[in-house]
Protein backbone atom coordinates (compact mmCIF):
# COMPACT_ATOMS: atom_id res chain seq x y z
CA UNK A 1 0.00 0.00 0.00
CA UNK A 2 1.56 3.40 -1.10
CA UNK A 3 1.88 6.25 1.23
CA UNK A 4 2.41 9.53 0.22
CA UNK A 5 3.50 12.11 3.26
CA UNK A 6 4.57 16.15 3.61
CA UNK A 7 7.81 16.99 5.61
CA UNK A 8 7.72 20.23 8.09
CA UNK A 9 8.82 21.70 4.80
CA UNK A 10 5.91 20.98 2.50
CA UNK A 11 7.95 18.74 0.31
CA UNK A 12 6.38 15.52 -0.35
CA UNK A 13 7.82 11.89 0.03
CA UNK A 14 6.49 8.89 -1.54
CA UNK A 15 6.59 5.59 0.78
CA UNK A 16 7.57 2.45 -1.13
CA UNK A 17 4.76 -0.35 -1.67
CA UNK A 18 5.16 -3.38 0.71
CA UNK A 19 5.67 -6.36 -1.37
CA UNK A 20 4.43 -10.08 0.15
CA UNK A 21 7.95 -10.78 0.99
CA UNK A 22 7.94 -7.48 2.86
CA UNK A 23 5.48 -9.16 4.89
CA UNK A 24 7.43 -12.46 6.08
CA UNK A 25 7.65 -14.09 9.22
CA UNK A 26 10.82 -12.28 10.19
CA UNK A 27 11.20 -9.90 12.54
CA UNK A 28 12.99 -6.72 12.09
CA UNK A 29 15.23 -5.49 14.59
CA UNK A 30 14.08 -2.56 16.79
CA UNK A 31 14.84 0.67 16.16
CA UNK A 32 18.20 2.63 17.26
CA UNK A 33 17.59 5.35 20.16
CA UNK A 34 19.22 8.46 19.69
CA UNK A 35 17.94 10.43 22.61
CA UNK A 36 16.24 9.18 25.70
CA UNK A 37 14.25 10.73 27.79
CA UNK A 38 15.38 10.62 31.74
CA UNK A 39 12.91 8.01 33.44
CA UNK A 40 12.00 11.15 35.99
CA UNK A 41 10.63 13.65 33.26
CA UNK A 42 8.87 10.67 31.81
CA UNK A 43 7.02 9.80 35.39
CA UNK A 44 6.34 13.42 35.86
CA UNK A 45 4.91 13.52 32.29
CA UNK A 46 7.57 15.88 30.63
CA UNK A 47 9.78 15.48 27.76
CA UNK A 48 13.01 16.46 29.36
CA UNK A 49 14.72 17.84 33.10
CA UNK A 50 16.25 20.72 33.92
CA UNK A 51 19.39 19.04 34.46
CA UNK A 52 19.52 16.96 31.42
CA UNK A 53 17.39 18.95 28.95
CA UNK A 54 16.65 17.93 25.55
CA UNK A 55 13.79 18.50 23.26
CA UNK A 56 10.64 20.50 24.08
CA UNK A 57 7.19 18.96 22.89
CA UNK A 58 4.79 21.00 22.19
CA UNK A 59 1.41 20.20 24.39
CA UNK A 60 -0.25 18.17 21.65
CA UNK A 61 2.49 15.78 21.23
CA UNK A 62 3.46 15.69 24.87
CA UNK A 63 -0.51 14.94 25.03
CA UNK A 64 -0.39 11.91 22.54
CA UNK A 65 3.38 10.48 23.59
CA UNK A 66 2.74 11.10 27.28
CA UNK A 67 -0.69 10.56 27.59
CA UNK A 68 -2.40 7.25 28.94
CA UNK A 69 -4.70 7.59 25.76
CA UNK A 70 -4.90 4.89 23.11
CA UNK A 71 -3.20 5.57 19.92
CA UNK A 72 -5.24 4.17 17.75
CA UNK A 73 -8.51 6.40 19.14
CA UNK A 74 -6.18 9.18 18.63
CA UNK A 75 -5.28 8.43 15.30
CA UNK A 76 -8.71 7.37 14.21
CA UNK A 77 -10.25 10.65 15.83
CA UNK A 78 -7.55 12.93 14.15
CA UNK A 79 -7.66 11.83 10.86
CA UNK A 80 -11.40 10.45 10.75
CA UNK A 81 -10.49 7.38 9.44
CA UNK A 82 -10.71 4.00 11.05
CA UNK A 83 -7.29 2.49 11.65
CA UNK A 84 -5.97 -0.77 9.79
CA UNK A 85 -3.52 -3.24 11.51
CA UNK A 86 -1.24 -4.85 9.02
CA UNK A 87 1.12 -7.08 10.93
CA UNK A 88 4.88 -7.45 9.66
CA UNK A 89 5.87 -10.29 11.55
CA UNK A 90 4.58 -12.36 15.19
CA UNK A 91 7.00 -14.85 16.16
CA UNK A 92 9.50 -16.29 19.17
CA UNK A 93 11.88 -13.60 20.51
CA UNK A 94 14.26 -16.14 22.78
CA UNK A 95 17.53 -13.42 22.90
CA UNK A 96 15.69 -9.84 23.77
CA UNK A 97 17.80 -6.98 21.83
CA UNK A 98 19.90 -4.81 24.01
CA UNK A 99 17.41 -1.74 22.07
CA UNK A 100 13.95 -3.61 23.63
CA UNK A 101 13.26 -1.27 26.42
CA UNK A 102 14.22 -2.81 30.49
CA UNK A 103 10.91 -3.68 31.19
CA UNK A 104 10.88 -6.79 28.79
CA UNK A 105 12.85 -8.36 31.37
CA UNK A 106 10.06 -8.13 33.89
CA UNK A 107 7.99 -10.40 31.35
CA UNK A 108 7.56 -13.79 32.11
CA UNK A 109 9.79 -16.35 29.44
CA UNK A 110 9.33 -17.51 26.71
CA UNK A 111 8.41 -14.35 24.52
CA UNK A 112 6.54 -13.51 21.60
CA UNK A 113 7.16 -10.21 20.12
CA UNK A 114 4.70 -8.67 17.31
CA UNK A 115 5.53 -5.72 15.06
CA UNK A 116 2.75 -4.02 13.15
CA UNK A 117 2.07 -0.49 10.84
CA UNK A 118 -0.59 1.39 11.51
CA UNK A 119 -2.65 2.84 8.98
CA UNK A 120 -5.46 5.44 8.46
CA UNK A 121 -6.86 4.71 5.00
CA UNK A 122 -3.39 5.27 2.59
CA UNK A 123 -1.49 6.98 5.29
CA UNK A 124 0.82 4.88 7.26
CA UNK A 125 1.10 6.74 10.71
CA UNK A 126 2.83 4.50 13.05
CA UNK A 127 4.86 1.31 13.96
CA UNK A 128 4.75 -1.02 16.82
CA UNK A 129 6.16 -3.71 18.36
CA UNK A 130 5.22 -5.52 21.63
CA UNK A 131 6.32 -8.00 23.86
CA UNK A 132 4.59 -10.92 25.70
CA UNK A 133 4.39 -14.05 27.61
CA UNK A 134 3.42 -16.91 25.23
CA UNK A 135 0.57 -17.61 26.74
CA UNK A 136 -0.91 -14.65 27.57
CA UNK A 137 -0.04 -13.48 24.09
CA UNK A 138 -2.19 -16.59 22.59
CA UNK A 139 -4.88 -15.36 24.95
CA UNK A 140 -5.00 -11.77 23.43
CA UNK A 141 -3.89 -11.44 20.21
CA UNK A 142 -6.31 -14.37 18.85
CA UNK A 143 -7.25 -11.49 16.51
CA UNK A 144 -4.15 -10.96 14.81
CA UNK A 145 -5.02 -7.63 13.19
CA UNK A 146 -6.93 -6.10 15.42
CA UNK A 147 -5.62 -3.14 17.40
CA UNK A 148 -4.54 -4.33 21.20
CA UNK A 149 -5.88 -2.03 22.80
CA UNK A 150 -9.11 -3.39 20.93
CA UNK A 151 -8.28 -7.55 21.95
CA UNK A 152 -7.68 -6.24 25.58
CA UNK A 153 -11.20 -4.41 26.23
CA UNK A 154 -13.23 -6.59 24.53
CA UNK A 155 -14.87 -7.30 27.57
CA UNK A 156 -14.68 -3.75 29.11
CA UNK A 157 -12.07 -5.81 31.40
CA UNK A 158 -10.09 -2.21 32.89
CA UNK A 159 -6.45 -1.58 32.44
CA UNK A 160 -3.80 0.54 33.62
CA UNK A 161 -1.08 1.69 30.85
CA UNK A 162 2.07 2.96 32.39
CA UNK A 163 4.13 4.98 30.12
CA UNK A 164 7.94 4.33 30.81
CA UNK A 165 9.86 5.85 28.19
CA UNK A 166 10.71 8.53 25.45
CA UNK A 167 13.05 8.18 22.70
CA UNK A 168 14.22 9.80 19.19
CA UNK A 169 14.65 6.62 16.85
CA UNK A 170 16.09 5.58 13.57
CA UNK A 171 15.79 2.92 11.15
CA UNK A 172 15.70 2.39 7.49
CA UNK A 173 12.83 0.28 7.52
CA UNK A 174 10.78 3.09 8.99
CA UNK A 175 11.85 5.59 6.63
CA UNK A 176 11.13 3.18 4.18
CA UNK A 177 7.40 2.41 5.80
CA UNK A 178 6.74 5.80 6.45
CA UNK A 179 8.03 7.51 2.86
CA UNK A 180 9.75 10.31 5.09
CA UNK A 181 13.40 11.04 6.54
CA UNK A 182 13.60 10.77 10.43
CA UNK A 183 14.07 10.94 13.80
CA UNK A 184 10.98 9.75 15.11
CA UNK A 185 9.28 10.40 18.18
CA UNK A 186 8.46 7.34 19.81
CA UNK A 187 7.56 6.06 23.17
CA UNK A 188 6.94 3.02 24.94
CA UNK A 189 4.63 1.80 28.19
CA UNK A 190 3.28 -1.33 29.98
CA UNK A 191 -0.27 -2.78 30.58
CA UNK A 192 -1.17 -4.22 33.71
CA UNK A 193 -4.22 -5.81 34.83
CA UNK A 194 -5.12 -6.85 38.33
CA UNK A 195 -1.56 -5.31 39.23
CA UNK A 196 0.39 -7.95 36.47
CA UNK A 197 2.57 -7.03 33.64
CA UNK A 198 0.50 -7.83 30.26
CA UNK A 199 3.06 -6.41 27.29
CA UNK A 200 5.62 -3.83 26.67
CA UNK A 201 4.63 -2.01 23.93
CA UNK A 202 6.81 0.26 22.28
CA UNK A 203 5.06 2.79 19.64
CA UNK A 204 7.25 4.91 16.58
CA UNK A 205 4.85 8.07 14.87
CA UNK A 206 5.20 9.48 11.41
CA UNK A 207 5.89 13.24 11.36
CA UNK A 208 3.15 13.35 8.63
CA UNK A 209 1.12 14.10 12.05
CA UNK A 210 2.11 17.36 12.14
CA UNK A 211 -0.47 17.58 9.70
CA UNK A 212 -3.19 17.99 12.69
CA UNK A 213 -1.16 18.28 15.67
CA UNK A 214 1.65 21.31 14.33
CA UNK A 215 5.24 20.76 14.88
CA UNK A 216 6.79 18.29 17.26
CA UNK A 217 8.82 20.76 19.07
CA UNK A 218 9.24 24.07 20.18
CA UNK A 219 11.52 26.37 18.38
CA UNK A 220 13.83 28.35 20.16
CA UNK A 221 15.00 31.71 18.53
Amino acid sequence: MACAGASASGQVFKAKPLSSSDQATELWPSPQPLWQAAPEAVAAGLCADAVSGGPQLSGPWRLLLLGDGSPTRHLQSLTGQPVQVEVIAMRADQQVASEAPLEVEELEPPLVRRQVWLRCGPLTLAWAESWWNQEQAEQHLQARNQPIWTSLTANRAELYREVDGLARVQAPSLEEGFGIPGPYWSRHYRFFRGGRELTVIREVFSPLLERWLGPAEHKTP
